[in-house]
């Protein structure tokens, strides 16, 4: 692990110099406190013991998921910047409205087109967040986790520390404190009890 942990920082090292854009606006972007925020929550996320600012460069280096939120937060400026660093390609963020604090794991064939993404919430690879006609599409509540192929599709809301199991496909509202897996979901635990219930 450690010959691992010495290779990744040299990797950064090298890697820092396309970084020294990202980092600018990293440290002078009026959002900078979210950024640093996120920073903090994906380290702690993937288990990485390393302060914020090298913390950001190991991310843009490793994590293209990463990038992507990232390029989000900063606006228009991440036509410059992704010149040097690339996005993800597979992976679309179109919502404007997300809380600070989203981790995206393996975000692969992943699309969040939401009304608005909570704070803390966590999005697995193959999810879909989407539109069930041209107005309507999710609310995602603080704390959500949101597991590998995941559809959540029209104009629902998933409750805060709520859980949505892999391949699940949610068309309603889903109540805060809830785990719900199935095709339709359905409620398999409520406030750490285990039940059976129709949404």
């Amino acid at each position: 692990m450690e010959v691992r942990r010495t290779i990744e920082n040299i990797l950064v090292v090298i890697s820092t110099i396309r970084l020294i854009p990202h980092w600018i606006i990293y440290n002078v972007h009026g959002k900078r406190e979210i950024l640093s925020y996120e920073v903090i929550r994906w380290l702690k996320c993937l288990r990485k013991n390393y302060g914020k600012q090298f913390g950001f460069l190991y991310l843009m280096t490793f994590y293209k998921e990463y990038r992507n939120l990232f390029y989000k937060r900063v606006g228009l400026i991440k036509y410059f910047l992704g010149f040097f660093c690339r996005q993800m390609e597979y992976l679309t963020v179109h919502t404007e409205d997300i809380g600070p604090g989203l981790f995206i794991q393996h975000g692969w064939g992943t699309g969040v087109s939401a009304k608005s993404v909570g704070k803390d919430c966590f999005i697995a690879q193959q999810v879909t967040l989407g539109y069930s006609n041209e107005t309507d599409c999710p609310i995602i509540g603080d704390n959500v986790e949101i597991y590998t192929g995941a559809r959540i599709i029209g104009k629902v809301h998933i409750g805060n520390n709520s859980k949505v199991g892999t391949n699940t496909v949610v068309v309603k509202d889903v109540p805060e404190n809830c785990t719900v897996v199935g095709v339709p979901a359905y409620i398999v635990k409520r406030n750490g009890v285990r039940v059976r219930e129709e949404l």
